[in-house]
């Protein structure tokens, strides 16, 4: 299967079971996790992505990653410093797909979202600019996930 377009991506993630969700949010959490130097995020993403994972071991993650998002949102300050701000965003992507499922909601695009933001934050920080490659990846990464 390819995916060319965030149309394809959104639909092919719309299919996934809950943990499905979890798993390749996590992978897409995982593409930017260089950006973040909090190993609470490190720690959340390589427990969201595990397939044995018990009920207390995903909240214990969720809280995790929830501290850590919200530590490095005040790590921003009113100066924006775009690093910090793609570390917010990685922190924003592992809690995206560590949060429990409800109807409606598809904790892999809002990671997904929240991974390329991370992307456009250290692109800004750099100032090389972007060019949609992170979406890119994240269409092979999702094609990939669903051949295995």
């Amino acid at each position: 299967m390819t995916i060319n377009n965030d149309s394809e991506f959104k639909a092919a993630i719309a299919k996934l079971t809950k943990a499905g969700q979890r798993q390749v949010g996590a992978r897409f959490a995982e593409s930017v996790l260089a950006l973040c130097k909090d190993v609470r995020v490190k720690h959340a993403v390589a427990t969201a992505m595990r397939t044995d994972i018990t009920e207390d071991e995903l909240a214990a993650a969720f809280d995790l990653a929830k501290k850590a998002s919200v530590d490095s949102f005040t790590q921003c300050g009113t100066e924006c410093d775009w690093h910090s701000q793609a570390g917010h965003f990685v922190a924003e992507a592992a809690l995206a797909c560590l949060k429990p499922a409800t109807a409606g909601t598809e904790p892999a695009w809002e990671a997904a979202m929240h991974a390329r933001m991370a992307r456009t934050s250290e692109s800004i920080a750099t100032g090389i600019g972007t060019d949609n490659a992170e979406a890119a990846t994240q269409y092979r990464t999702l094609a990939e996930f669903l051949k295995a």
